[in-house]
């Protein structure tokens, strides 16, 4: 087959294009490498950090991004060391910045944020680790919670879905009057909350302290149990391991694996915090029946007029097992 190549002749004579160009610094080109220069210090700072360097492997670069956007946007101003490390998060204490902005230390705004955020106060943020996360039991807890349909099988795509989560479960506890934590913001895998008590005083868990009243504590805890139901959640691992106790305060801890009560696994995942939560009390000296606790959490709530009213945060009345007869 014979074919015929043609070149093109060219419009104009060929002259110095590099006259043409303009290969000045622009004010984002300077913004952009200062930008560069502050994370590349911020990443060496965090890494050569005497207290972090057990903890390289929780923070990544993705991570160390993450908890630099915090940072620049003002949710984080100093980093302090490890309050909590577990297999799948490490929880650090921080110090809470003027969200939307980093004030400068001594400087009016440095003195206060939006409602609940200052600059002096001291935060928790959690880490999850992407890379040790027990995927499968994550998954199977995102599966069937409806503001996750559709949620890939891609390992990093579920972890940060699960950081989200608990954010979210924990606008919605408090909402719903449940001493939970304050979210603060979420970012990637990285989640910002309250830090209740302090590093050096941290609260202490409801397994690790002498309860000095058990029948108020536990009236709190189906109170809270009722409240998070009526919300349209359930805790999913509700036990003593995840209730802590601090100046007076039950506050209830690790709100990512909470599902709502169309979760198809609800019915089991409230059974088992029922049994949980009725087998520490029996121990604390208290009769507790975990049938009588379902029944009390999943009592339906009444209208002024007395009447129950049958329906879970305003959805249409559902089997919170997700089983139909």
């Amino acid at each position: 087959m014979n074919e015929e190549f043609v070149l093109l002749e060219p419009d104009d004579q060929p002259g110095d294009e590099w006259e043409q160009l303009d290969v000045s610094d622009t004010e984002a080109d300077r913004i952009a490498r200062k930008q560069d220069r502050e994370f590349d210090e911020f990443r060496k700072r965090i890494k050569n950090t005497e207290q972090f360097k057990l903890q390289e492997s929780v923070f990544d670069d993705a991570t160390l991004a993450a908890v630099y956007k915090l940072v620049q946007d003002g949710y984080v101003d100093a980093f302090g060391g490890p309050v909590s490390t577990g297999k799948e998060a490490s929880v650090f204490e921080a110090l809470g910045g003027q969200a939307g902005e980093r004030p400068e230390p001594g400087s009016e705004a440095a003195g206060g944020g939006p409602e609940g955020v200052h600059s002096e106060r001291e935060v928790a943020v959690k880490v999850y680790r992407i890379n040790s996360s027990n995927f499968r039991q994550m998954r199977d807890y995102l599966e069937g919670d409806p503001r996750f349909d559709g949620i890939a099988s891609d390992k990093k795509a579920v972890v940060l879905a699960w950081t989200r989560k608990e954010f979210a479960n924990l606008e919605r506890a408090r909402k719903a009057g449940v001493r939970v934590p304050e979210p603060i913001a979420v970012q990637r895998n990285v989640l910002v909350m309250e830090l209740v008590g302090h590093a050096e005083d941290r609260a202490r868990r409801l397994n690790e302290v002498d309860v000095e009243n058990p029948e108020t504590a536990y009236e709190v805890v189906r109170e809270y149990m009722r409240r998070l139901y009526r919300a349209g959640l359930i805790h999913g691992d509700l036990s003593e391991y995840n209730m802590i106790i601090h100046d007076g305060e039950l506050v209830i801890i690790d709100m990512g694996q909470a599902v709502t009560v169309h979760h198809p696994n609800a019915g089991e995942f409230l059974d088992r915090d029922c049994e949980n939560v009725a087998t520490f009390f029996t121990r604390e000296g208290i009769d507790v029946d975990p049938d009588d606790l379902r029944a009390y959490v999943t009592e339906p709530e009444s209208d002024p007029a007395g009447e129950p009213e049958g329906k879970l945060g305003g959805e249409p009345d559902a089997d919170p097992s997700g089983e139909s007869e």
